[in-house]
């Protein structure tokens, strides 16, 4: 649950947290394969290609890299680009685009192949394991740089720190080019250190890339049942994803009762107006039929799930209104006095709005709960990488092992040596992987090198001339990406967890320290330090997602080289797709990035929201946040930092048990960030689904649960996106919907 966006990938990072828990794909591959009952599942050494699948066809690299795989992969990946802007603006969270690449892709190339024949242009022939990983591969890259534009873009737009998306989208272009491909020629170098050279000694499993690669595996069996399964999984998923896109652009038009119900609203209207049911209205407490909450919360769990709801009952539920009772925080009057409707509805309050007006003196609710929320998932997610404080000595000794070997090897072509170099770049045999690929099918140094250099280049003359960031800084944030990724990178291969918000704010505090050092004026500051925390966390980001891809290729045996050219064609998808997608949901829904905006928004942009408080944090000489939230928050912090110590320390061995009734304070962070609690109502109900499911029906669920989870989330963010065009049509649901059911009578849309 993809920067501060919690992707689901499996990504979502933790996907309520900024960390992947993915390993829902691990499973449902696994049991694909368990599944297949003329093939015993084998045990799979991780760290060694798999055994070439039995029956599958031999793949000359003209049939693996082929028109209609790249294709195909890039138009999924593009509906991937685009629902994660949508959920990403939502509800802060993204999913990968490989199990939706590698499922999609065999479902059409595997009609393809059947029937149109072997001798039909383009379209035809036979369809392998190999070609289906271009397919994910291309999907991947294409559905890739949305975190960009649900994170820092956003926020700088919501400090008026940029003028307008539609004027502005050459620039927005542009950055978001070189985004694209400093990020692909970081992860090249990195598939031979990260996939070949220290895979095994570091134990870099990659759980969700290697469950893809098993499930392309398992469906490209010549086993009956496994062909059985996965032709029943595509015809779920895409029944789920289509009914997803219908149901979420029928109910636009008719939101109070088709997607949310207002209990409490309906509540005080059969009461004549009259009773104080509406006061339980005005903190956001209804319900809503999101395909993708109650898909996110069957993918993440009941920890994560109810951690989410009980953060929304405790800031929503329990302190709000305590500030509010207190005189410490105030709404804002929804109908005002004379207007239509008043007599009935004067009680109608939003405490919602940040009322930015006087927030030190006179904060509104959500500004007061901002503060905690995001200081919160900051420290919950710097503890639980410190924790593991084994696994960042590793990174770094991998990072300068890293370095040391790029040197050498420059070294040794102009024909000298270097023992220092040679001493700390050496590597014990028996850690080494045997490399499927040839050296005709790796990336050239000469292909990859010159390109990183330009790349670099050429983001330092973007940056200087369209944000105003000089080449030291500029350089400071493409170095903080690189170095990041290594970390990132390392925990992804073995936690299966990506610390993108770790990374992120890492990279935005250490800006903001040099920018304060420099005494520059506090909009350039914040400036600065949102552009240069997007270049490394991006980096990080794009770099972990290319060497996952590279992971699936080289389980599959595909030539790295290939991958490379799909990852390439599929960025250049993203580069468009990605602001693209962005300007068309802000021009569809401008409240994104008004801050003033009273009027409930349906895109909240939780993550702007924490990256806009990071940004003000650190650059700013004076906080301007209450005294009150100010303790709050701090005690709040040291309160998640003990109890991820205490789990991380205490809850071992026969205690470890006990690890799933612990909160997971970065879903609680979350919850006091969004002000809507019906997502982590929503959330808990697809979770609790899930474990009564899979409690009662294993086998199902284990077939199923998560391929329909996979598809509504997709079909919702894709559904969002028609919405969003009929919107700038003119025939959206803000001119031909109906307020039945929404509050106040007006249109809750």
């Amino acid at each position: 649950m993809s920067s501060n966006t919690y992707e689901i990938r499996g990504g979502i990072e933790t996907p309520l947290g900024g960390e992947k828990h993915d390993l829902y794909e691990k499973h449902e591959a696994r049991d694909e394969i368990d599944s297949i009952e003329s093939e015993p599942a084998p045990d799979f050494d991780f760290f060694v290609p798999f055994p070439i699948v039995e029956g599958a066809p031999e793949e000359t690299h003209s049939q693996i890299l082929t028109i209609r795989a790249v294709l195909v992969g890039c138009i999924l990946g593009g509906l991937v680009n685009a629902s994660n802007v949508y959920l990403g603006l939502k509800v802060g969270f993204t999913f990968a685009g490989n199990l939706i690449g590698a499922l999609f892709g065999f479902a059409i190339l595997a009609a393809f192949s059947r029937t149109l024949g072997q001798n039909f242009p383009i379209l035809g022939g036979s369809f392998g394991p190999k070609e289906n990983s271009i397919v994910q591969t291309a999907a991947s890259a294409a559905g890739g740089l949305g975190s960009i534009f649900v994170t820092a873009i956003p926020a700088l737009y919501q400090l008026k720190l940029l003028k307008d998306p539609a004027s502005d989208f050459p620039r927005l272009l542009t950055f978001t080019i070189v985004s694209a491909y400093y990020g692909l020629f970081f992860a090249t170098p990195l598939r031979k250190f990260f996939i070949i050279h220290t895979a095994r000694e570091l134990r870099l499993i990659f759980p969700t890339a290697t469950a893809v690669a098993m499930a392309i595996r398992a469906m490209h069996s010549i086993s009956r049942s496994a062909a059985r399964d996965s032709k029943r999984k595509i015809k779920v998923l895409t029944i789920t994803f289509f009914v997803g896109i219908m149901f979420r652009v029928g109910s636009s038009y008719a939101p109070g009762v088709l997607w949310d119900w207002h209990f409490f609203t309906w509540i005080f209207i059969w009461s004549g107006y009259t009773n104080q049911a509406l006061a339980v209205e005005n903190w956001g407490w209804f319900f809503e039929l999101t395909p993708a909450l109650i898909g996110s919360g069957m993918l993440v769990g009941l920890n994560t799930a109810i951690s989410f709801f009980a953060g929304s009952v405790l800031a929503w539920g329990i302190i709000g209104p305590t500030l509010v009772s207190k005189g410490m925080a105030y709404g804002v009057q929804t109908f005002a006095q004379g207007e239509p409707g008043y007599d009935r509805w004067k009680d109608l309050v939003s405490f919602t709005s940040l009322n930015l007006k006087d927030p030190v003196n006179h904060p509104s609710p959500r500004y007061w709960l901002l503060w905690p929320g995001v200081l919160v998932m900051i420290a919950a997610s710097f503890a639980e990488l410190f924790v593991q404080y084994t696994l960042i000595w590793f990174a770094f000794k991998s990072a300068w092992k890293g370095i040391a070997m790029g040197l050498n090897t420059g070294v040794r072509k102009f024909g000298r040596r270097s023992p220092f170099l040679e001493k700390h770049s050496h590597i014990e045999t028996e850690h080494m992987v045997e490399d499927p690929a040839s050296e005709d099918e790796q990336v050239k140094l000469w292909q990859w090198g010159p390109a990183l250099i330009v790349t670099v280049i050429a983001t330092c003359i973007v940056l200087g001339l369209q944000y105003h960031m000089n080449v030291g800084m500029s350089i400071l944030a493409i170095l903080l990406g690189f170095l990041l990724s290594f970390l990132v990178i390392q925990c992804t291969g073995v936690t299966d967890s990506t610390p993108l918000t770790t990374a992120g704010k890492a990279s935005q505090i250490i800006l903001g320290g040099v920018s304060s050092g420099a005494g520059l004026p506090q909009a350039t500051a914040e400036r600065l330090n949102l552009i240069g925390g997007a270049i490394a966390s991006g980096a990080a980001s794009q770099s972990t997602d290319l060497t996952a891809d590279f992971r699936i290729g080289f389980l599959l045996r595909t030539p790295p080289i290939l991958q490379w050219y799909a990852q390439a064609i599929g960025s250049v998808v993203a580069m468009f797709m990605a602001p693209s997608m962005f300007l068309l949901f802000i021009k569809a829904n401008p409240c994104i990035l008004n801050l003033e905006a009273e009027k409930t928004c349906a895109f909240s942009a939780p993550s702007a929201a924490a990256w806009r408080a990071v940004a003000v944090a650190a650059t700013s000489p004076t906080l301007p946040i209450p005294r009150s939230s100010v303790i709050f928050s701090i005690c709040f912090a040291i309160l998640a930092v003990m109890v991820v110590i205490a789990r991380h320390n205490f809850l071992t061995g026969h205690r470890e048990k006990y690890r799933v009734y612990v909160p997971n304070f970065m879903s609680m962070g979350l919850a006091f960030v969004l002000p809507q609690t019906q997502l982590s109502t929503a959330m808990a109900v697809g979770a609790i689904f899930a474990y009564i499911w899979a409690k009662r029906n294993p086998v199902s669920f284990d077939m199923f649960g998560y391929t329909i989870a996979a598809g509504m989330m997709a079909g919702e963010g894709c559904g969002g996106v028609i919405n969003a065009l009929f919107e700038i049509a003119g025939y959206g649901s803000s001119r031909y919907g109906v307020a039945t059911g929404c509050p106040g009578h007006r249109f809750c849309g």
